[in-house]
């Protein structure tokens, strides 16, 4: 078999946040998601995602300019070999940022077309699932506003969310969310890299007694993992971190400095699924919880929830609160109960629909 195409494809969906104050880097959000369909000689079609959101545009022109060249023409079957020589010619452009997110979404949709021409679920590739379903938590966005922050939170709850995660970054706002849940709904708080290192230890002290499940990516540098276990430490509060991990040699480095109680890498970010399977195993070598970071809606959520299949015991799946007003892979990511269900069809077990693809596609 032989790699016909591949295609970056933008979508601009539309969303809903709860607030019309939403932004990210300074500009107004952007729902975007940035699809990779491959397609082979014979007729196979296997989809992925690369990492999308403000960086979409520099992802995109690496899939077209560097990286659907290379790979237009290879065997698609042994994705290994072709993955990691990807990787080792690539490497000079940089071992994170767009290139590898790109070559994430590739290895998800290579995984896709794997599993269609085995007529499987990727879950049964990766060694078999454990589970089918999940429990998800409700990945809220940062509001920066006590009332609305309470408004969400207690919505998440009553639609059936098992934990709620914020965004904020003030210890106040993480208290309006603990009154308005309840003292026994685990509660996180991702704060996206604001701190020093003092300052983290500083602001993990004063979140004591609201008992946060995890403090999540409280300093900059988030590579500083020595930084990150004194906060850990010291701070005496469990950590979260991953996200900003872009191999398993980061997720080694982080392992080794005792700097986290969850391991966090994402799908769309690291190198796709054959990367990741190699962080989840290092992860249950080394005894660490992983609870992967998946703020997405389309074949990246669903490589994530085949890999998680896979894991025992089961872990929570990450679900981003926002209502889309459109979702390619809607029927197949849709909860129920406040729970997720595995897609057990061939690959990921759900194609985009090619309406919706049509509909919502950024033309260039």
């Amino acid at each position: 078999m032989t790699i016909k195409s591949v295609t970056p494809i933008i979508l601009d969906l539309p969303f809903d946040v709860g607030t019309t104050q939403s932004s990210f880097a300074g500009r107004p959000r952007q729902m975007a998601m940035l699809l990779i369909r491959v397609e082979t000689e014979s007729g196979l079609v296997g989809w992925g995602e690369a990492f999308g959101y403000a960086v979409w545009p520099a992802t995109q022109m690496a899939i077209e300019k560097i990286i659907a060249p290379m790979v237009v023409g290879q065997d698609e079957t042994n994705i290994k070999s072709l993955m990691d020589d990807l990787q080792r010619q690539l490497h000079l452009l940089g071992r994170t940022g767009p290139v590898v997110y790109a070559l994430s979404g590739l290895d998800i949709a290579l995984w896709d077309i794997a599993g269609k021409k085995a007529n499987q679920p990727l879950a049964t590739l990766l060694g078999g699932a454990k589970h089918t379903d999940f429990s998800v938590y409700a990945s809220l966005v940062r509001y920066n506003d006590g009332p609305l922050i309470a408004r969400q939170a207690k919505a998440a709850l009553d639609q059936g969310f098992s934990a709620i995660k914020l965004h904020e970054i003030d210890v106040a706002h993480v208290a309006t969310a603990r009154n308005a849940i309840g003292d026994h709904v685990p509660l996180m708080m991702d704060t996206n890299c604001p701190w020093s290192t003092e300052e983290a230890i500083s602001k993990a002290q004063s979140l004591q007694k609201y008992n946060l499940h995890w403090l999540e990516e409280p300093i900059y540098p988030p590579e500083d993992f020595l930084a990150l276990a004194r906060v850990r430490k010291e701070g005496r509060v469990k950590i979260a971190a991953g996200e900003n991990a872009m191999s398993p040699t980061d997720f080694r480095a982080l392992f080794d400095a005792n700097a986290v109680d969850f391991a966090q890498p994402s799908v769309t970010k690291v190198g796709g699924v054959s990367e990741m399977k190699r962080i989840i195993d290092l992860a249950g070598d080394r005894k660490v919880k992983l609870i992967p970071h998946s703020p997405y809606f389309g074949p990246g959520l669903l490589a994530t929830m085949h890999l998680c299949a896979t894991i025992e015991p089961d872990t929570l799946i990450e679900y981003s609160y926002v209502k889309l007003g459109a979702n390619p892979v809607g029927e197949a990511v849709r909860l129920k109960n406040g729970r997720l269900q595995l897609p057990l069809g061939a690959g990921l077990g759900f194609d985009p629909d090619p309406d919706i693809v049509s509909r919502y596609q950024l033309k260039s």
